[in-house]
């Protein structure tokens, strides 16, 4: 289907919003505190805080640049705020008071009449009327000053990067590392919110791109700065429908208490923090007025620095399960009760919150796995829980790249039957919390549970336990295999799954993304966009793109498909009259020549390959052949339909008309990850796409060695077993048909100048095939 990465608004649709909309506030703040911004009203907005350290404070922060939303949707970036004038009503409680040191100040970053960059500390107070907690507030940027107290610094307004104004709870101390006596709740709201005066409005892409069938994934942990009703607004207005695979996160979630300088995960007083527990409310509250479904999804996962030492899972010498990120985290021991009742109660908190908006209940525990440290390759399945659970003594498994034997292969099935276990029971509390009426998916990542260099780690994180109809759905992602361009192993994951899980492909969900990296755009979408359309050709009904920061970062704009024609375009049969050499072949470029006034000439090749035009009208000889063509044109309605033609001057890979071989044709070089190579001829250095070529005629060599592990895939694809060794040259030698259309509407014949053995003209031409 058909995408864009846009870069930027470039004519689309545009609107206004008022400056200070707050839809657009963001939040920032230090590890482990937790905060969190949502709209209240068109005009209002309020933020949660929970603090955990006598030096910490959170950022409600206003950008001059939208560095968030998609480009088609973007606010326009105006750093000038003189003559504007900010009003809003101001209401805190649990943070500092408006009245005393520290309390809410205007931070102010931009540069200076000069250029230099500036931050200037606008004190609220100095422009508040009413008390210290409940005030209305008036800033006139051309008119500010800096500092604790009047008069002050007079800003610079015309050249502001961002702002923001800082919240610290009551208790706070400047610059302290220590531990609050008792965790600090506050909130703060502005309502009211109005701006006026020179820059008061903004421009803003008001794109809404009709539905394109697929959905969108989003994430807590990567989403969490943002208000619910500015992400979901991306998601509607870029074409999203239908559901949304909302992943609940690893590190921004859980409640916290203190022990031995550090915080870890706790329950006491409830399950989630205020601040998640307000975004998540807001959130399902604006996917129910957007029409959204919420698939909430929950992993194994905890961030490293608060997870309780015995929930982890640990290798055979007690090194935990830890990923690469950076601050890392850690996977939870599915056989430790503690860990696993805990993730029980999370899920029935976000079951809670979904009821509560009125959202049917969908749940997905997303991949639930063993641990495989990278690289050492040893399995995490030695915890004390899991070690108990197994017998006391389970056999060790140093490196699962190393050849397993029986016992190791009974302890890797022991471990996959705890896994499913594990899963079992919080789909059931799930169940439970829902009163019965909940789906329940299950996320697998087929390149870590499928690692070819691991062939028996399936055992333990692809078990039995899991097979259909043990969960509703089961949703796969691939992405590692996919952005590589390993679409062998994509392929065989799939398969393999589909084969020992047995979930139909109606069942079956597919997640298509993601590009870590923003240089990366322009080689991994193209690749993510090509996955969604096979995912949809194969039958899976429900496709996901992951995820939303990088599609906003990128561009991404999947376009909707074009209106299905009511005719089928192409008849796969040949055209069904022997040519002869009196046929009539032309290859056609289009190219633009540009006269100068002293007659030099500018051209420009609009085409990368000849289109074929034929006349197959003096290949007629006789009545009966005439009228198998009448019928052939009647029943190809004209143009409408294709068909295949068979060049009488170029129909083999092997020069024009020669005896094939597998070695005619160079299709491609082999990089040890691509397995899909498509058919070409080459004329030169000019080069032709073969999209019908004769099956059965195919021969294919991969480094001068015949080889006959791959398929053909329509269209001209060749797709291999194995994705051939890099460096390999990859050669191919096939009979080919040129697709083609009647030229005209009509087929004029002339049954005396037939009869006077006058050819009639019938003309075809080329059909250019989607890649």
């Amino acid at each position: 289907m058909s995408f864009w990465l846009a870069r930027k608004r470039s004519g689309q649709q545009s609107d206004h919003i008022q400056r200070f909309d707050p839809r657009f506030w963001t939040v920032n703040f230090p590890r482990p505190m937790m905060a969190s911004v949502v709209t209240t009203a068109a005009d209002a907005l309020r933020v949660e805080c929970s603090f955990h350290h006598e030096g910490e404070l959170a950022g409600l922060i206003w950008e001059s640049e939208d560095t968030l939303d998609h480009p088609l949707l973007a606010y326009e970036t105006r750093s000038d705020y003189a003559h504007c004038v900010l009003r809003f009503r101001w209401r805190s409680g649990g943070v500092l008071a408006l009245d005393v040191p520290h309390g809410p100040t205007l931070t102010i970053e931009g540069r200076d009449a000069e250029g230099r960059k500036r931050a200037w500390y606008v004190r609220l107070w100095n422009y508040a009327n009413g008390s210290p907690t409940d005030a209305q507030i008036e800033l006139r940027f051309s008119e500010l000053e800096s500092g604790f107290s009047l008069p002050g610094e007079a800003i610079h307004p015309h050249d502001i990067e961002r702002m923001f104004i800082s919240l610290a709870p009551q208790g706070y101390v400047e610059g302290s590392e220590a531990v609050l006596p008792t965790r600090v709740d506050g909130w703060a709201e502005m309502s009211a919110i109005g701006c006026e005066g020179e820059g008061a409005m903004l421009a803003i892409g008001d794109v809404l791109i009709p539905a394109h069938g697929e959905q969108i994934a989003t994430a807590y942990d990567d989403s969490f700065n943002q208000t619910p009703a500015r992400l979901l607004r991306s998601a509607e207005g870029l074409g999203y429908r239908g559901r949304i695979v909302h992943y609940v996160g690893m590190s921004h979630y859980f409640r916290l208490e203190p022990l031995g300088g550090g915080h870890y995960v706790s329950l006491a007083g409830g399950v989630l923090n205020e601040p998640c527990t307000a975004w998540h409310r807001s959130f399902a509250e604006h996917a129910k007025i957007c029409d959204f479904d919420v698939i909430w999804s929950l992993s194994y996962e905890l961030f490293d620095a608060h997870c309780w030492n015995d929930w982890k899972q640990r290798a055979h010498d007690g090194s935990p399960a830890l990923t690469g990120w950076e601050p890392p985290s850690a996977l939870l021991s599915p056989a430790h009760d503690g860990a696993m009742s805990y993730l029980r109660q999370v899920a029935k908190a976000f079951v809670a919150i979904a009821q509560a908006a009125g959202l049917p209940v969908l749940f997905q525990i997303g991949e639930p796995w063993w641990w495989v440290q990278p690289d050492s390759g040893a399995p995490c399945l030695y915890d004390t829980a899991t070690r108990a659970a197994l017998g006391g003594s389970p056999a060790i498994i140093a490196d699962m790249r190393a050849p397993i034997d029986e016992a190791q292969r009974n302890v890797l099935d022991a471990a996959g039957a705890l896994l499913a276990q594990s899963t079992a029971a919080l789909a059931q509390s799930v169940r439970d919390a829902a009163g019965g009426a909940a789906e329940i998916l299950l996320l697998a990542f087929t390149p870590t549970v499928l690692n070819p260099r691991m062939p028996e780690l399936y055992r333990a994180n692809l078990p039995m336990g899991w097979a259909w109809p043990a969960f509703d759905r089961l949703q796969l992602e691939d992405y590692d295999w996919l952005t590589e361009g390993a679409d062998g192993e994509r392929r065989r994951g799939i398969a393999f799954v589909t084969q020992r899980l047995g979930y139909p492909v109606a069942r079956q969900d597919y997640m298509a993304g993601f590009v870590l990296l923003a240089e990366d755009a322009a080689t991994y979408w193209p690749r993510i966009d090509a996955a969604l359309d096979e995912a949809r050709e194969r039958g899976v009904t429900q496709r996901f793109v992951w995820a939303m920061p990088q599609i906003s970062r990128d561009g991404y704009t999947r376009l909707p498909p074009p209106g299905e024609d009511t005719m089928i375009p192409f008849d796969d049969v040949a055209y069904p009259l022997t040519l002869g050499r009196d046929a009539a072949a032309s290859a056609e470029f289009s190219t633009s020549v540009a006269v100068t006034a002293s007659g030099h000439e500018y051209r420009n090749a609009l085409w990368s390959d000849a289109r074929m035009r034929y006349d197959v009208g003096p290949g007629i000889r006789s009545e009966a052949e005439l009228g198998t063509l009448i019928a052939f044109f009647r029943a190809r309605y004209g143009p409408a339909r294709g068909f295949r033609l068979r060049d009488p001057f170029d129909f083999s890979s092997a020069a024009m008309t020669g005896t094939l071989s597998a070695s005619d044709q160079r299709i491609g070089t082999g990089d040890g990850m691509a397995s899909r190579f498509r058919l070409v001829k080459n004329y030169g250095e000019q080069q032709r796409r073969i999209t019908r070529p004769q099956p059965g005629s195919i021969r294919i060599a991969v480094g001068a060695v015949e080889t006959a592990a791959w398929r053909y895939e329509a269209g001209g694809w060749i797709v291999f077993d194995s994705a051939p060794a890099t460096g390999a040259p990859i050669t191919a030698g096939y009979l080919f048909d040129v697709p083609v259309r009647f030229a005209e509407d009509r087929l004029d014949v002339s049954g005396v100048s037939f009869a006077a053995g006058e050819a009639p003209s019938v003309a075809l031409i080329e059909i250019r095939e989607a890649a």
